[in-house]
């Protein structure tokens, strides 16, 4: 059951595919869509952060196709990863939102820049968590020097090694240990790392689903065409790019890459913050992104 004040919407994005999707916070604030990584649940999202951003905002969020409570089709009905961005365009519409801020994680920060790129009269601003820039653009440091996209700091080699191995089913009590460890790996090791609460979160998650197994969906899909350097050079949207120092997917020169190849977008250092959402950068990430979506809310007013 949801809990008090929140409200469930089923959107219809394809033939027989259906995502679950909540809202909470006062119908008449401005929406604010959070958008989760490859195959998480839009409860990957803490409570207690939906809720801080909700005293402010219509905050929205959603399973992907493959992932908790929504239709899994892929080996049904294949999609691109591109697809994956318009289903977020379809959750706006369905919550009624014409234009909405956005935050996005993971592959959700690369859904992210899709809307950025392809749709910026839909976005009010966008915040960009644990990504890399969709950009062929090189990052140029301060003396001149020149990254190669192909050259920045690549996957730590230890997450590389659990994505690696299959994963086989061994019981609920095995999955969640299996899910703990991966979380452990991901929080970056600068800030502690709180193994009872990953697993009731994760509990929780498959509770929602109704299942434990894992959909490799996201990784088998299409991700050719997802290139938009000039549309992002060319971006207006103010734009918040999270530089998370304890990072082991997309280490801290992907969000300076982000800002610097990215119009209007601009680094916000997250101490300690890895490639999670632990509970020590909750209250400093909420307030960030509040900050953010005020002045990007007040940019029209003072223009």
């Amino acid at each position: 059951m949801p809990r008090a004040g929140i409200r469930t919407l089923t959107v219809d994005v394809a033939p027989g595919v259906h995502l679950w999707s909540d809202v909470r916070g006062a119908a008449d604030a401005p929406p604010l869509l959070l958008i989760m990584g490859a195959q998480a649940s839009g409860l990957a999202w803490p409570e207690e952060f939906t809720d801080a951003l909700a005293a402010r905002h219509r905050v929205i969020r959603y399973d992907h196709r493959d992932a908790g409570r929504s239709t899994w089709s892929y080996d049904e009905q294949p999609y691109r990863i591109t697809d994956l961005a318009d289903d977020a365009l379809a959750v706006l519409d369905a919550h009624g939102a014409e234009r909405a801020h956005i935050v996005g994680m993971s592959l959700g920060g690369m859904l992210a820049q899709l809307l950025l790129a392809d749709h910026p009269d839909r976005i009010l601003s966008a915040t960009l968590i644990g990504t890399c820039a969709l950009s062929g653009r090189p990052l140029v440091e301060a003396d001149g020097t020149e990254t190669a996209v192909a050259d920045l700091p690549g996957i730590d080699p230890r997450v590389l090694e659990m994505w690696a191995r299959p994963v086989e089913d061994h019981g609920l009590g095995a999955e969640l240990d299996r899910r703990v460890a991966h979380w452990r790996l991901l929080s970056g090791e600068e800030l502690p790392f709180h193994a009872d609460e990953m697993r009731e979160r994760e509990r929780r998650i498959i509770e929602h689903a109704g299942r434990y197994d894992v959909s490799t969906a996201h990784g088998r899909a299409d991700h050719s065409g997802m290139e938009r350097t000039e549309e992002l050079a060319r971006n207006t949207v103010p734009t918040l790019v999270t530089e998370a120092s304890a990072e082991p997917v997309f280490p801290p020169a992907h969000a300076r890459h982000i800002a610097q190849v990215t119009g209007n977008a601009r680094t916000v250092a997250m101490p300690g913050m890895g490639h999670a959402l632990p509970r020590e950068s909750l209250g400093p990430l909420a307030g960030a992104i509040l900050e953010h979506t005020a002045a990007a809310s007040a940019a029209p007013a003072a223009s």
